[in-house]
């Protein structure tokens, strides 16, 4: 897998559980979007809130993962019998770059669950990774690096 040389472009989301679905965030501010799971009850239907009427494509796609993601690690903490932090939250950064004349992506996921035990967060932050379809899409076709913070 080739490494990115350059960045370009980086497309950056935070995302939180609420009770009105969850709410991928543009690192700015500038793109408020409520998402929901397949099956969802909550919010049926994509809503873009934003005043970004033009999010980059590596924004959509990290907003898009982060929903999907957040929702694997609620399945995978019921595996591991864990009740999920008030505070979880789920920051994707996408990155476009360049490698000669190759262009690429790169993504890092950061996971918060604060006052988790480091181990169990770790492993369920993995066992997210294994159920997610967009980390599925991109392991090996991608450099990704997962990050767990639980202070």
């Amino acid at each position: 897998m080739s490494k990115i040389d350059k960045v370009l472009a980086t497309g950056k989301t935070y995302t939180t559980l609420s009770a009105a679905g969850n709410t991928p965030r543009g690192h700015d501010g500038t793109v408020d979007m409520r998402l929901s799971s397949p099956g969802s009850e909550a919010n049926p239907t994509h809503v873009f809130d934003g005043s970004d009427a033009h999010p980059t494509a590596e924004r959509l796609f990290a907003a898009a993962w982060s929903a999907c993601y957040i929702s694997a690690v609620g399945l995978a903490a019921k595996t591991h019998k864990l009740t999920l932090p008030s505070g979880l939250a789920v920051e994707i950064e996408v990155d476009l770059g360049q490698t000669g004349r190759e262009y690429l992506l790169q993504a890092r996921l950061n996971v918060r669950m604060p006052g988790v035990p480091h181990d169990v967060a770790t492993a369920v932050a993995h066992a997210a990774d294994e159920i997610c379809p967009y980390s599925k899409a991109t392991r090996g076709n991608i450099d990704v690096v997962l990050n767990v913070i639980t202070g």
